[in-house]
């Protein structure tokens, strides 16, 4: 038999999107993650956009939405926070859609919002 092949990590994880520059807007401008990549895909009909956490070894693909993979969805992406709390006043007050601050004994203190396509993600502390 062959070497063992395995997987080493989680890189990137894709979410779609109907405008990649609003979408680049609000998760660079609005979120404060730096984007990494943007290189043109024809295959796609767009391009591939890679933002991430400052210093985070995985990032999030921003890919062009379609009819087979339609944005709008609950991506189970679950990014971190230093003060939940904060982060929660500071969104709200940029108008993002942001659900309640959940405050729950035993439980990291967390939140969800929705990205201007609906797509929805948590933060947690």
């Amino acid at each position: 038999m062959g070497e063992q092949v395995s997987i080493t990590g989680v890189r990137t994880i894709g979410v779609p999107v109907t405008d990649q520059d609003r979408a680049v807007d609000f998760f660079v401008g609005v979120l404060g993650l730096e984007k990494r990549l943007d290189a043109p895909l024809e295959q796609l009909g767009g391009r591939w956009i890679e933002v991430a956490a400052p210093g985070s070894a995985t990032s999030i693909a921003l890919i062009p939405a379609s009819p087979k993979v339609p944005a709008g969805v609950e991506t189970g992406i679950r990014l971190t926070a230093t003060d939940a709390a904060a982060l929660h006043k500071e969104l709200v007050a940029r108008g993002v859609d942001v659900g309640e601050l959940l405050l729950w004994a035993g439980v990291p203190p967390m939140f969800g919002f929705r990205d201007p396509d609906g797509n929805g993600f948590e933060i947690v502390e």
